[in-house]
């Protein structure tokens, strides 16, 4: 059965590095073939994984919709096979780890249909991986539009500031008025140093989802950004990934492996 994980929050808070080192974690263990969803429209999964980026699910929407309205589109082929084979084409094969971008936001115009096909084309691809990690954007726009897997955990990434926990707040009402099913939530606090303030963890008890864990600063990550090289090189003598690597121990329950 393929286990979905999403992350989410605000820009800046360290949630694509968290999806990196989710994915690293995953292949130490085991828990491969990964398929590795990059649904923020910045696309920089690729960069932390050190991958190269494909084209876009947004693309493919998008010419998709032009085809149709200039009467291009190629006869005889179904919509629904036309998208599969076009998403199956978007994505980038790694070692363990396969790579599909979603791509910019909609523009003008009903994509409803398309987004429906497009999800089922997701689907159906997801559903031949051990495990599906999602990188999101803050407004989680991918999974409020229905366009991506239900999801088996949900980790909200906040970094130690009130804005950050604003958004984290936002993500939690908006998880509650979604028909996606979300079986599992939680928050994850980036880059503390020290305890938190107890203004700041009263708020975060407020929110109604458990605090998974706090993850400390780690310089390694801006060196390895500096130096151009992927988030997944970080050795696990760092400081960060000994902190993920337990999270992702307890959630996913894997005794005995990190």
């Amino acid at each position: 059965m393929t286990e979905t994980l999403a992350v989410v929050g605000k820009g800046g808070t360290g949630k694509t590095t968290f999806a990196a080192l989710t994915i690293k974690f995953l292949r130490e263990v085991g828990l491969t073939p990964i398929l590795a969803i990059d649904a923020d429209p910045s696309a920089n999964l690729n960069l932390a994984l050190g991958m190269e980026l494909g084209d876009t699910v947004g693309q493919i929407r998008e010419d998709t919709r032009d085809q149709v309205t200039g009467g291009t589109f190629q006869p005889g082929i179904s919509k629904p096979d036309w998208f599969q084979y076009q998403v199956e084409q978007c994505v980038v094969e790694g070692e363990d780890v396969d790579l599909l971008a979603m791509g910019r936001p909609e523009g003008p115009g009903c994509y409803c249909a398309a987004n429906h096909m497009l999800r089922t084309a997701i689907d159906r691809i997801g559903d031949s991986y051990r495990c599906v990690v999602i990188d999101n954007e803050a407004g989680m726009e991918h999974i409020s539009r229905q366009t991506t897997r239900d999801v088996d955990w949900l980790f909200i990434i906040s970094d130690p500031s009130q804005r950050g926990l604003a958004a984290a707040e936002q993500i939690v009402d908006l998880v509650a008025s979604l028909g996606t099913r979300i079986e599992h939530s939680g928050l994850i606090v980036n880059r503390v140093a020290g305890e938190l303030p107890l203004e700041f963890r009263r708020r975060v008890e407020a929110l109604g989802i458990p605090l998974l864990g706090t993850l400390p600063q780690d310089p390694e990550i801006s060196r390895l950004d500096a130096e151009g090289r992927p988030l997944v090189e970080l050795g696990a003598d760092s400081a960060l990934y000994p902190a993920v690597k337990t999270i992702l121990q307890e959630c996913l329950r894997i005794p005995g492996r990190v």
